[in-house]
């Protein structure tokens, strides 16, 4: 059943899952970032998620709801393991990130998470009508978007706390 479910997987979506390895190992080396660049990875992170949920679950205020204490509870996660000083320098516009492969983990819980979705359902098409399927799923999506966000909330902090005259 495993090589039945992989050899009918569309070839977009393995491809789609060495862009995501290759920046999760791009991740986990200290590098030098534009403010900009910060919010790429969360913002495909979320375009995943959400896409996810609205095609298997639709937009319903439950999914929503799954989703967003979710995000909450990843978001606080984050903020507080985030904790390590972050280097700014608004005067060149960039952010030094330290590397991780915290992100490379979180990439592939979304993409893990997607895949098994859309096997199950191939498999069941009924388990997206099953309540505890889509609240799991969707507070899934939510923990880790919520991480991505709470990562995020704490380099914009460390970016916002830098006094103007340093930047100058």
């Amino acid at each position: 059943m495993l090589h039945h479910i992989l050899a009918h997987t569309p070839l977009y979506v393995w491809a789609l899952l060495a862009f995501l390895v290759y920046r999760g190992c791009l991740a986990s080396r200290d590098r030098e970032v534009s403010l900009r660049a910060l919010f790429v990875l969360p913002a495909v992170m979320l375009y995943l998620s959400v896409s996810g949920m609205q095609h298997t679950f639709g937009g319903g205020a439950a999914v929503w709801a799954c989703w967003l204490a979710g995000a909450g509870a990843g978001a606080v996660l984050a903020w507080r393991m985030t904790g390590a000083a972050i280097a700014v320098d608004r005067a060149q516009g960039m952010v030094v990130q330290r590397g991780s492969w915290a992100p490379l983990a979180l990439m592939m819980g979304i993409f893990a998470t997607r895949y098994t979705v859309a096997v199950l359902l191939t498999i069941d098409p009924a388990a997206a009508h099953g309540g505890a399927v889509a609240v799991a799923t969707c507070a899934v999506y939510g923990l880790f978007n919520g991480i991505f966000a709470g990562r995020l909330a704490r380099y914009l902090s460390a970016w916002l706390r830098q006094p103007v005259s340093v930047a100058a």
